[in-house]
């Protein structure tokens, strides 16, 4: 079954830098020194003279297309539909690719967990403080209608998005105090006191825009108009809803730079929607599009029989995913009185079989999710070290006792689809919080008949509900599923008008003031924000801050592991599955590095090239 967020790159602590790594001073500072790039926790793999990334093929041809259904989100954009060529703020759904249009300050290293190198900006110095930083452009840098690229389309671009930007945006960008063009080529970001580890690196990684183009164009507003971009594509054909085309620019300003050979190898990027994962499927057995993710593991292991598979015109490939899984499952909406008690939640998670679920609908494939960290080293386990109750024990007596034990996991069914040792459990724990039956049916404290709504966008999903559900109304819960299209879901989880929607989530292997959209009490009432449980916890709030303030690799996991803790302690979510692994099926006209780097997944588009013969032919198909 997928991961619903489906390996989505949403920018989640991308990076990390701290007073401690590189911090040159200002012009005029004793001791100056220029860096080319950014780091966390120590020094950079590449050199200031490097070539390329070690990772990329530098001879990959130029040519052909590649066209895939959308495996990734961000911001505002959605799997299934795209209504809007505005990418970057809460309005709309936006078209994915739209980051291709858009060259940022510096590029990620995909085999370092969180290192930056330059990109418009060829260098960057940085205050003793770590609270200004110096970015130095390049003179060549360009938008496509041929313009100079300069400080103050960045100094717009990062004031616009701090205060327009999609929530998530703005968000991670609170400890942004300003954005100031010192001259064409010069561009200083001023940062709060004690801002987020990774709020620079997100900085660096953000679109620049064309202040000129944004005179006659409102920032903010859903638009199907062309923006004004400076990457190596631009928007080509598109219809909205259906497919978007992106056409590789032959003569890009950037493509010889050290980030970027190697890459962008692709004439075209296409990306064609669908909203239904089974339609999804078949067209791509009809070669509608060229490269798919499959997150369907039932799709996986009986539907991959087809002719082209075959006779080898399609192939398939397992590739290890060795990056944080993080969090995945059913999110209960806490800002609703019938959620607040988390002895109601651990009831709801009781009712849900996973073993069963398993190995009945997902073929065995999945392991369970327990911790927003999973396959990290920022993952509790067992007791707390002494380090770690020395961040807790001020907390003693507003947090369960448990947080000062193992953390929380959840229980292992018999794997019968009805455990009843787990269901007897449920009813106990519904009792002790209030809710007691009457007549055949379970009330809420209130008095209220006690009823859940299941959000969902897709019916690919509808088969792991219905067990759950049936659970559910063992309990006395009238439990129900309401499936609607993507805009009305996506609206509806930005304004936290549902019961339980679900979600993937995960955090880089440095987690900073990414944390705060997912966790933080602010972010419990921003509309838009990824914190869709609700959790509005001083403790929380707390504990996220200790992560963000780490001046080290080791203070760093204590901080995430204690936090880890709490969060587990509160039950804001039944927990679902994750696979250590990328399955991926495309049809014989593709090549990709033979070891892919670790922090960039599988690559695909950046990284991969057409073997087609002709690529005319291959996009007239």
């Amino acid at each position: 079954m997928a991961k619903l967020n489906r390996r989505h790159l949403l920018g989640l602590g991308i990076g990390a830098m701290t007073a401690a790594a590189l911090r040159p001073a200002l012009a005029g500072e004793a001791g100056e020194t220029e860096a080319h790039g950014i780091s966390a926790f120590g020094d950079l793999k590449y050199p200031a003279d490097f070539q390329h990334f070690d990772y990329v093929n530098v001879d990959a041809p130029k040519g052909g297309v590649f066209s895939t259904n959308p495996s990734y989100r961000a911001f505002n954009q959605s799997f299934l539909t795209f209504n809007s060529l505005n990418a970057f703020i809460f309005k709309g759904d936006g078209a994915q690719g739209m980051g291709l249009t858009f060259a940022p300050l510096m590029a990620r290293a995909g085999d370092e967990p969180d290192a930056m190198y330059g990109l418009v900006a060829k260098s960057v110095r940085i205050s003793a403080d770590g609270l200004a930083y110096r970015f130095t452009l390049r003179p060549q840098a360009r938008f496509h209608d041929g313009s100079p690229l300069t400080a103050r389309d960045a100094a717009f671009s990062l004031t616009a998005l701090k205060t327009k930007g999609h929530p998530l945006i703005t968000q991670q960008m609170r400890d942004v105090v300003s954005a100031e063009a010192l001259d064409d080529l010069t561009l200083l970001v001023q940062f709060a006191p004690k801002r987020g580890r990774d709020v620079p690196l997100f900085v660096a990684g953000l679109p620049i825009f064309s202040q000129a183009y944004y005179t006659t164009h409102p920032f903010d507003e859903s638009t199907l108009d062309v923006p004004l971009g400076s990457g190596p594509y631009k928007v080509g054909k598109f219809e909205v809803g259906r497919y978007i085309e992106f056409e590789r620019l032959k003569d890009w300003w950037g493509a010889a730079l050290p980030v970027n050979r190697g890459s962008n190898n692709f004439d075209v990027v296409r990306y064609d929607f669908y909203r239904d994962r089974d339609v999804a499927f078949e067209g791509f057995t009809g070669r509608s599009y060229l490269y798919r993710e499959e997150f369907t593991s039932r799709v996986w292991n009986t539907r991959y029989d087809f002719p082209a598979i075959l006779d080898g015109r399609v192939k398939r490939e397992m590739l290890p995913d060795e990056t944080p899984s993080g969090a995945q499952g059913w999110f209960l909406n806490t800002r609703r009185d019938k959620f607040k008690d988390p002895r109601v939640r651990e009831a709801l998670g009781c009712a849900f079989d996973f073993e069963w679920t398993n190995k009945t609908l997902m073929y065995g494939a999945y392991v369970r999710t327990v911790s927003p960290f999973q396959n990290s080293d920022l993952m509790a386990e067992g007791p707390p070290s002494p380090e770690e109750l020395a961040l807790l024990e001020p907390f003693r007596g507003r947090v369960p006792d448990e947080v000062f034990g193992a953390p929380y996991v959840p229980p292992v069914s018999d794997g019968s689809g009805q455990d009843r040792a787990l269901l007897k459990k449920a009813v106990q724990l519904l009792q002790d919080a209030g809710c007691v039956m009457k007549d055949g049916k379970r009330l809420t404290p209130q008095g209220e008949p006690f009823k859940i709504e299941f959000l969902l966008d897709e019916p690919t999903f509808q088969p792991h509900h219905m067990p759950y559900i049936k659970n559910l109304a063992t309990l006395g819960i009238e439990a129900s599923l309401r499936l609607v299209d993507a805009v009305q879901q996506r609206a509806r989880r930005d304004d936290f008008d549902f019961d339980v929607a679900i979600e993937r989530f995960t955090f880089s292997t440095v987690p900073g003031d990414s944390l705060r959209p997912f966790f933080s009490s602010r972010a419990a009432v921003t509309k838009g924000s990824s914190n869709l449980a609700g959790i509005a916890d001083p403790v929380v709030d707390a504990l996220v801050e200790e992560v963000i303030a780490a001046d080290s690799r080791v203070k760093l996991v204590v901080a995430a592991r204690a936090l880890d803790r709490v969060i587990r302690a509160g039950r804001y979510w039944v927990p679902q599955w994750s696979s250590a692994s990328h399955r991926l099926a495309y049809w014989d006209v593709f090549g990709h590095p033979a070891k892919l780097p670790k922090y960039l997944g599988v690559g695909a588009p950046d990284l991969w090239w057409s073997t087609a013969k002709s690529a005319a032919t291959e996009q007239a198909k």
